[in-house]
């Protein structure tokens, strides 16, 4: 990354950037279904499984071939409505995204592309891959070792480790388990209302602020740019929220 960035903003991609997960769509709707799905990011969340062996159980059940999959996807997999005007936000103030997913490439690349424009090749995105094994077969081929398959932080750690004075501000946009390792490796994480990973950095103590679109990201990544708010006040906010909800009496 270059040390001349003002900010970076490392985004998930499905259900952060998507309003559906196309990872989830593909196992719920032409895999072994929801219910299994949803036991197994349970057991990730609770240590009992390793997130690779989860996710790659899961995709191994599609049984479509992969262009399949990719088309079934181009015709379901929306965008969330307010990324695109902060992507362009971002292009105008030289603001890279990066895409840390642990979906397939080519599905991502796709969907930007159709979601966002010509100029979603700025994108940059690291991610797994897909490997085709004949007869229509296919599954997924990690990034690294790890036991999350794609080790987000490690993307995020180079730019992190930067001199103070080169360092950028350094934001995260997630919603779900693929997301714990980056969790603690930026200045300020978006976790996605309503979702897993709001459950994590609340058991392990992580400082985080809660989005439901791109809009509130936007808002607030461009007021802490303007020095119209810090990135303390933004963490803080979930906390205030959440202390002012528990002081509330109970309606009887």
């Amino acid at each position: 990354m270059a040390p001349a960035s003002k900010a970076v903003v490392f985004t998930d991609f499905d259900g952060t950037i998507t309003l559906k997960d196309s990872n989830d769509y593909l196992t719920d709707n032409v895999g072994y279904g929801e219910k299994k799905r949803r036991d197994g990011n349970i057991d990730i969340l609770e240590n009992r499984v390793k997130f690779r062996d989860a996710f790659k159980e899961m995709l191994d059940s599609v049984h479509l071939p992969f262009e399949e999959c990719v088309e079934l996807l181009r015709k379901n997999i929306k965008l969330d409505p307010g990324f695109k005007a902060f992507y362009n936000w971002c292009l105008a103030e030289k603001i890279p995204v990066i895409v840390l997913s642990s979906g397939m490439e080519p599905i991502i690349r796709a969907l930007l592309t159709d979601l966002v424009g010509p100029h979603a090749d700025q994108i940059k995105i690291v991610s797994n891959q897909p490997k085709l094994l004949g007869d229509g077969k296919w599954t997924i081929d990690f990034h690294d070792d790890s036991d999350f398959g794609h080790d987000k932080s490690l993307a995020i750690k180079p730019t992190a480790n930067l001199p103070k004075e080169d360092r950028p501000i350094l934001f995260y946009c997630g919603d779900g388990v693929s997301d714990l390792s980056a969790a603690r490796e930026t200045d300020l994480l978006f976790a996605k209302f309503g979702h897993d990973l709001i459950t994590y950095c609340e058991r392990e103590g992580a400082p985080f602020t809660v989005f439901k679109t791109f809009e509130d990201i936007h808002k607030d990544i461009r007021d802490i740019m303007e020095d119209k708010t810090t990135i303390d006040e933004v963490a803080g906010r979930h906390q205030k929220q959440k202390a002012a909800a528990a002081a509330e009496p109970t309606v009887k």
